[in-house]
């Protein structure tokens, strides 16, 4: 039984709303949290001190954060995408790793695992322009 153009229309409604809700939580969180990383503020130079990561790892992710966000938001450009989308989520699968290796602050873990889900729930539901496109196989 193939579907009505309205269950069709509204299917690909909740599949694009499904994507921007995930993407701006993703790209809001890398563009904030890559701001706090590069400014080194007290919280988050003591939270990566604590994990064992150096002070200057801050800047260097933080450039990357920012940067992620806004291939993420940026029309086209489906590679660069690829490639945030997978910044992304090492960044908070790595994070939470982190978190459970060294028994810091383990109530921020949920947040975390809550992120990468959100993560890939925008990279499945990513409409077809912001896609690479798939090479035939010969």
């Amino acid at each position: 039984m193939e579907p009505t153009s309205g269950s069709t229309r509204r299917s690909a409604y909740v599949r694009a709303a499904g994507y921007w809700m995930a993407t701006a939580a993703v790209t809001a969180e890398l563009a904030v949290g890559g701001i706090w990383d590069i400014a080194r503020i007290p919280q988050v130079r003591d939270l990566v001190t604590h994990l064992g990561y150096p002070p200057y790892f801050l800047v260097l992710l933080g450039t990357w954060k920012v940067l992620g966000a806004i291939a993420l938001l940026v029309p086209r450009r489906a590679l660069v995408k690829e490639w945030a989308y997978a910044g992304a989520f090492y960044t908070y699968t790595g994070a939470v790793f982190s978190h459970l290796t060294t028994g810091y602050a383990l109530g921020e873990v949920w947040v975390l695992a809550i992120l990468t889900a959100l993560t890939a729930l925008s990279w499945v539901l990513r409409p077809p322009s912001r896609r690479t496109r798939r090479l035939a196989v010969r």
